[in-house]
């Protein structure tokens, strides 16, 4: 099995919910976004769609088969800082 990067601990905090209000939002046991957020699992496509649209981000922006970049480190090449 590959591994699948996620935002979904992070995205959850910034909007101050629980496991199991994530879980219910979606349809999920709260167990299943535990999974998901240590990367025990691979969401279906489906969840991962369910996800995306619940955060209001493009499925890309949650998920990838590579780590994602540190924030501070984006929010430098945003900026234009080297």
């Amino acid at each position: 099995m590959s591994v699948t990067y996620n935002r979904i601990s992070m995205m959850r905090a910034e909007r101050g919910l629980s496991r199991k209000e994530l879980a219910d939002a979606v349809g999920v046991n709260f167990q299943t976004i535990g999974y998901l957020e240590r990367g025990d699992y691979n969401p279906s496509l489906e969840l991962a769609l369910k996800l995306a649209e619940f955060f209001e981000l493009p499925v890309e922006a949650l998920f990838s088969l590579r780590p994602f970049k540190p924030l501070s480190e984006m929010y430098k090449a945003a900026k234009g800082d080297t």
